[in-house]
């Protein structure tokens, strides 16, 4: 499964037969559970229907939420 990394993997992501699986991990979910509700999801993962337009918006926040995430957990690590 492809996936993005940055101070650690930030999201997965795999074409299935009817949908796109997005998985940005249980905090990426959680944190954004009212912009994806509108959506099939699971403790750290979300589906995008393929016959609905990606919402492009969404998956930038929900990336750039976990790129803060990755940066300040490498960076409490680097403390210790």
């Amino acid at each position: 499964m492809p996936a993005y990394k940055m101070d650690g993997i930030l999201v997965w992501f795999a074409g299935h037969s009817h949908h796109i699986g997005f998985y940005p991990g249980a905090s990426g979910i959680a944190n954004f559970a009212k912009e994806i509700s509108g959506y099939k999801s699971a403790k750290g993962s979300v589906q995008f229907p393929f016959d609905e337009p990606l919402p492009l918006a969404l998956i930038t926040k929900i990336v750039k939420f976990r790129v803060k995430e990755n940066v300040e957990k490498a960076k409490r690590k680097k403390l210790k």
